[in-house]
């Protein structure tokens, strides 16, 4: 059996992850920043191979979203250990994944089935987040405005907490009725995504 080109590229983006975490650790943030730059590239690259020459795959549907969150985590812990961030931004990013694992989890175990889509605020979270973290290195290595950093801390602190309510919300309605709902809308997490590879 072939392994699709869009998984490939996931696994690739997933072992990029360390050498990141190892680049940061050694004070090397330009490196950190073109190796997270290129994880961007390739995740944003496997789900248009995977829309465009019908590579999607159950396998990639779970593994593409771990890949994502496996960067997204470690970069905000290695960031707040760092001081380029606070770390209670840091603990709501992570404390929101967390939510919706355990949510997922809960669903799973009594058998509720979720349709997952991305939702615009889930949307904006994501790229605020990401953002953070690429002027963060950015700015280590450049120099950067004060105002502009902060501005973009508090953005991302205010959608996270936003797009977290709104997943604790969505979820209570789903298990409430105890079917799929009429639109469980997701943050990137789960496991079924508009780009799955």
């Amino acid at each position: 059996m072939v392994i699709s080109i869009p998984n490939i590229l996931t696994v690739i983006r997933i072992l990029l992850t360390p050498l990141f975490v190892i680049l940061l650790l050694k004070d090397m943030d330009t490196y950190a920043l073109l190796i997270f730059a290129l994880a961007g590239i390739s995740d944003g690259l496997d789900g248009f191979i995977a829309r465009y020459t019908n590579q999607q795959t159950t396998l990639g549907a779970y593994l593409d979203p771990l890949a994502d969150k496996l960067l997204l985590i470690s970069a905000y812990i290695c960031l707040a250990v760092m001081r380029f961030i606070p770390g209670w931004l840091a603990v709501l990013v992570i404390s929101r994944d967390v939510i919706i694992l355990v949510g997922f989890a809960v669903f799973f175990i009594t058998g509720v089935t979720v349709r997952v889509k991305p939702s615009l605020v889930s949307k904006l979270t994501t790229v605020s987040q990401l953002s953070t973290i690429f002027y963060s290195l950015l700015k280590s290595r450049f120099g950067g405005a004060f105002a502009l950093n902060w501005a973009l801390i508090w953005i991302t602190a205010a959608l996270t907490i936003i797009s977290g309510l709104h997943y604790i919300y969505l979820g209570l309605i789903t298990l409430q009725n105890g079917s799929k709902p009429a639109r469980l809308k997701n943050s990137g997490a789960g496991p079924a995504r508009n780009k799955s590879s």
